[in-house]
């Protein structure tokens, strides 16, 4: 789904027969000559109307979640014109798409910076910190817990294209190898993205009713993750 490092990063995503792609520069989405988009946008302003698009989209999902989103919804929530948002987005789908490239932008680098101030050497600790950062993104971060990192639709950008969660997890696997040299073969490398996903699945059932999430359920996310990875060390 892209580079695994950095601050920018580009998200190409099929629709029909046009491809979006979707630039996320500091944490700004920006499509960058995309196929099926209505117009190139003019640097910094257009950067900053669809920042503002995405961000309305979040808060709309937040209150009601994906299903229900619409582009008048959008335009709504931003106080623009239906016309503005068709100028960077050609339908729903494509800012479904934006949104979980941006969601998933954030997280690694939230992710990143965690684990290189907690340093954990252990594939057990390190997939602690992974569930720390999202729950940290599930209760922080508006319409995170409805789209998450995309993996809830099918939205990848393209046939054989990782997953979000697999994006997740590959951060996790490059720092334990890169910065502590423990080696991730194959079947840890399974465990590790079952772990990831696990959490989401859970950490969505946690957040489902409660802001603050669900305790009991929290503490059954750090538990069964922590338990696929036990199993692959037995």
């Amino acid at each position: 789904m892209g580079s695994r490092g950095g601050n920018s990063q580009q998200r190409n995503a099929m629709q029909g027969k046009g491809v979006v792609t979707i630039t996320l520069v500091d944490n700004r989405v920006s499509p960058s000559k995309p196929a099926n988009t209505r117009v190139e946008p003019v640097q910094a302003r257009s950067a900053a109307r669809i920042t503002a698009l995405l961000d309305a989209a979040c808060s709309t999902m937040h209150s009601v979640g994906y299903e229900p989103l619409t582009t008048a919804m959008v335009a709504e929530a931003a106080g623009a014109s239906i016309g503005t948002v068709y100028r960077y987005f050609p339908d729903r789908v494509a800012v479904l798409q934006a949104v979980a490239a941006r969601n998933l932008e954030r997280v690694t680098e939230e992710l990143r910076a965690r684990l290189a101030s907690q340093s954990p050497a252990t594939l057990s600790s390190a997939v602690a910190v992974g569930l720390e950062t999202l729950t940290h993104f599930f209760a922080t971060e508006q319409g995170f817990r409805s789209l998450r990192v995309g993996d809830v639709l099918d939205i990848r950008p393209a046939q054989g294209a990782r997953s979000g969660n697999a994006e997740i997890a590959a951060v996790i696997e490059d720092y334990l190898q890169q910065t502590h040299g423990v080696r991730v073969d194959s079947a840890a490398r399974a465990a590790l993205k079952t772990a990831v996903d696990v959490m989401d699945a859970v950490l969505g059932r946690a957040f489902m009713e409660s802001d603050l999430g669900d305790a009991g359920v929290l503490r059954e996310a750090d538990r069964v993750s922590q338990r696929v990875i036990e199993e692959f060390s037995a």
